[in-house]
């Protein structure tokens, strides 16, 4: 939310009347109250661009229609979000979108992995045939980076993706490039992404709302696929950033963060969140204790076995070398008391305290 206070009072949106803050936008007022007003370059994590135009509004007393996610209410305001003006607006809009994108068999915008909101916008009307644009939107060929892919073709120049990379992560690696028609997204000197700033987090692809910003991983058939989805906590730190896992036929295929707002990171991951999924279904993943016999081969052994090894050894070097040639180190992605029992396990029952944790690295 963008109120700059806790001042509230009441505004009326479609005839229903709305609580609203002092200092929000018409959208986030209207989301409060179960109000639907489409957009596209609209994200909450992001300051307001009216980029899109999907999101206008009528306002009583203003001659032309406002973009909803960027028009500040005041108390009293009356606004109107679906009247026959703002449908003529967004059946043009949604077809000039789409004479200016790539379609597939049924006359709508492509589906790719990602999920497609122009898409889905453009379902719910009967669009207007207009001749189709060739737009010279510029691609980085040859962008050898492993995770992200962009197709200028699907590009809206919502800027989405921009204004994440600059108001949520701080790095700037993309940006608005070119003039007119040729306006893309590009890199300094069309560099490759693992070449510039860019953190690989995937930020981009997350919020992109075309699916013109895709990973590489993910298969393309992905929405054919039909997954399931499946929220779980990271376990690369102790952050507990919880992610959404995609799985067809047993098998994770795509890692996502759950909506904004939701959950504690706030619909963001890092690199190894979204992206270092491979371990999961890896051929070289370790499933259940290994102990080396006389002649140092791993064999596998049960979890007691493992255990009664792990304690002979231990205390063979306390006997040996004294408590404090022992050393323990915990991991974040333990439970916090997973950890307390590892310092334990440490002063209380070796006698040391070289004990240390990863996350304090």
């Amino acid at each position: 939310m963008n109120a700059t206070n806790n001042e509230k009072f009441t505004i009326t949106i479609n005839d229903t009347q709305c609580v609203a803050f002092r200092g929000e936008t018409v959208v986030e007022a209207a989301n409060r109250a179960g109000i639907n007003i489409p957009t596209l370059c609209h994200d909450s994590r992001l300051e307001p661009a009216g980029a899109c135009r999907v999101c206008l509004v009528e306002v009583e007393g203003q001659r032309r229609m406002q973009p909803g996610c960027a028009w500040i209410v005041q108390p009293g305001m009356v606004v109107h979000t679906e009247t026959s003006r703002i449908d003529r607006h967004r059946k043009v809009l949604y077809s000039m979108y789409m004479s200016d994108h790539e379609l597939d068999e049924s006359g709508l915008p492509v589906a790719t992995a990602n999920s497609n909101q122009l898409r889905q916008l453009c379902e719910t009307i009967e669009p207007i045939v207009l001749a189709p644009v060739e737009a010279p939107r510029a691609d980085r060929p040859g962008d050898d980076n492993p995770y992200i892919e962009f197709n200028p073709d699907l590009c809206i120049l919502c800027a989405r993706c921009t204004r994440y990379c600059d108001e949520v992560e701080a790095v700037n690696a993309i940006t608005l490039s070119g003039r007119g028609s040729e306006t893309t997204i590009a890199t300094a000197g069309q560099r490759s992404l693992i070449d510039t700033t860019c953190e690989l987090c995937g930020g981009c692809i997350d919020t992109c709302p075309t699916g013109a910003l895709i990973e590489k991983k993910a298969p393309r058939n992905l929405v054919q696929l039909g997954t399931d989805k499946r929220r779980t906590t990271c376990n690369f730190c102790g952050v507990g950033c919880q992610l959404d896992l995609h799985v067809a036929e047993d098998r994770v295929v795509k890692v996502t963060s759950p909506p904004p707002g939701e959950t504690l990171n706030d619909g963001n991951l890092c690199v190894k969140g979204r992206f270092a999924y491979d371990f999961i279904h890896h051929q070289d993943r370790i499933t259940e204790p290994l102990i080396r016999d006389a002649n140092g081969q791993l064999q596998p052994a049960t979890w007691e076995q493992a255990i009664e090894a792990t304690a002979k050894g231990l205390l063979g070097v306390k006997e040996r070398h004294g408590a404090d040639a022992l050393g323990f180190i915990s991991s974040s992605r333990c439970t916090g008391e997973e950890n307390y029992l590892m310092q334990k396990l440490s002063r209380a029952v070796f006698g040391t305290n070289n004990i240390h944790q990863c996350a304090a690295t």
